[in-house]
């Protein structure tokens, strides 16, 4: 099917630019399938999709005629597979990305993989609708995969997650990340247990980067950089997440890396509760870690990092000590690494306190971003040290 589109998107698509707005098409009304993109002039310039999401309403695949049939998808994800070989190689890490949407060529749509099992992200319905033709191409490509799993990550009546073929995983799913252990559930909602984005950041905690120090961890979901922190020889740890379920989980972290989860320091608590409480009690801390979801909401606030992360790192050097650590991260797609930093730096100005920028990281090789799409390298993390 053929969708025409502007002449101002006709531009874009011609230089690489894979997401496809609905301004970018002539019609009001389109297909959410295949389609071929042409111009006013009926002529092709692309193939790939349309189907509303949260970016856009589509994505090219290819600027090639050819058909987006099964052997077509198998070929995107033998390439993906052949670039992250180096992954498959390594004995200390066990979990990594192997698809990484329009980073691969392929918009829409994430895998991950977890010890010898996957986990199908689906970011659209039209992709959906291709499922098993998808997962077919698939399985070719990867035949030693034992089991594959799905999150549903559009508006749907569907399950968040579940099961889509081959063995279930063991609960918990014990995966390799720097040489640590992490346990992970492969079907218990949107999220696994960690983020595997931020593995290099995590890699700088075990390092013996805190040997010796305190750090506090905000928003600390299952406390993996608590962990890090902990096998890199930091002296004590301090996890504080809102969600019930993080207690035990950050409790099973430590355990299955054989470090006593008696000796960290748990605490379910809203985060700027917690800094008033550290406050009270005048505690202070080496190293910070601020990690905020992008958008949040309890009871008495809303929480965006475009409007709010100022605010986490006032009250963050109050109870940052003598030439700490600040780290600072945001998977915000929506602010820029320009617009962070200014909102970091306009935060301490204003608390009259010396930092130097020493290091940062953005999203490791394995999820894959290309330049023409910028948007997709979301991940910013800044480390700054105070300067006493």
């Amino acid at each position: 099917m053929r969708v025409t589109i502007t002449k101002k998107a006709e531009k874009k698509l011609r230089q690489g630019f894979p997401l496809v707005q609905k301004e970018d098409l002539v019609d009001s009304d389109f297909p959410t399938d295949w389609v071929i993109f042409q111009t006013q002039r009926k002529e092709e310039i692309a193939r790939g999709y349309l189907g509303k999401q949260n970016k856009g309403v589509g994505w090219v695949l290819t600027q090639k005629k050819v058909e987006l049939d099964e052997s077509f998808f198998e070929a995107i994800f033998l390439k993906a597979k052949a670039s992250r070989q180096s992954y498959f190689n390594r004995s200390d890490t066990t979990a990594f990305r192997i698809l990484n949407g329009e980073g691969d060529s392929f918009g829409g749509l994430t895998i991950d993989w977890y010890a010898g099992y996957v986990v199908f992200s689906w970011y659209n319905e039209t992709l959906y609708t291709h499922k098993d033709e998808l997962v077919r191409a698939f399985q070719t490509a990867y035949p030693e995969v034992k089991g594959a799993y799905e999150k549903i990550r559009f508006a749907s009546d569907l399950p968040e997650s579940m099961p889509i073929y081959g063995e279930r995983a063991p609960e918990p799913l014990l995966i390799k990340e720097n040489g640590i252990t992490y346990a992970t559930y492969l079907n218990e909602g949107l999220m696994t247990g960690i983020f595997l984005d931020q593995r290099e950041v995590r890699g700088k905690l075990a390092s013996g980067f805190l040997k010796g120090k305190s750090i506090l961890n905000m928003f600390s979901y299952t406390g993996a950089f608590s962990v890090a922190a902990a096998v890199g020889g930091a002296g004590e740890t301090t996890s504080v997440d809102l969600a019930n379920r993080s207690l035990e989980l950050t409790k099973e972290q430590f355990q299955v890396n054989h470090l006593s989860s008696e000796e960290q320091h748990i605490y379910v608590m809203d985060t700027f509760e917690y800094f008033k409480y550290a406050k009270r009690k005048n505690l202070s801390y080496d190293c910070i870690v601020l990690d905020p979801p992008s958008f949040a909401r309890n009871k008495k606030k809303v929480f965006t990092v475009a409007k709010n992360y100022g605010e986490l790192i006032e009250q963050s050097l109050d109870i940052l000590a003598p030439n700490g650590w600040l780290v600072a991260s945001t998977n915000a797609a929506n602010v820029s690494l320009e617009k962070f930093e200014k909102q970091i730096e306009q935060a301490i100005a204003k608390k009259g306190v010396k930092v130097r920028k020493q290091t940062s990281f953005a999203l490791p090789s394995d999820f894959k971003t290309i330049s023409k799409f910028p948007e997709g390298s979301y991940l910013k993390v800044l480390f700054y040290q105070r300067m006493d």
